[in-house]
């Protein structure tokens, strides 16, 4: 009984969160989605990693890391040339 009644609160807490995550990501601008996917692939990434794949300009991917990690899309792991980001 235990296994299962763990097993169900397991399966809702992840529908949940499939829900939350289809509602934040339908919202995103078509960059952030690129960069999301890509972390998604990945498992992490750094800036400097998505401007290889994209060609996408610096200044450009630092404002949408900062939008997706104030949404709380994106985990920011250390600073400076250090940082990566991963899913939350």
């Amino acid at each position: 009984m235990f296994f299962l009644r763990s097993l169900r609160a397991q399966v809702a807490h992840l529908e949940n969160k499939v829900e939350r995550e289809k509602i934040v990501i339908a919202a995103l601008p078509e960059r952030s989605l690129w960069i999301v996917e890509i972390t998604r692939e990945r498992g992490r990434v750094t800036i400097g990693e998505v401007i290889k794949l994209t060609g996408a300009s610096r200044n450009m991917l630092k404002q949408r890391f900062r939008a997706l990690v104030e949404r709380g899309v994106l985990n920011q792991h250390g600073s400076g040339r250090g940082v990566w980001y991963d899913l939350r």
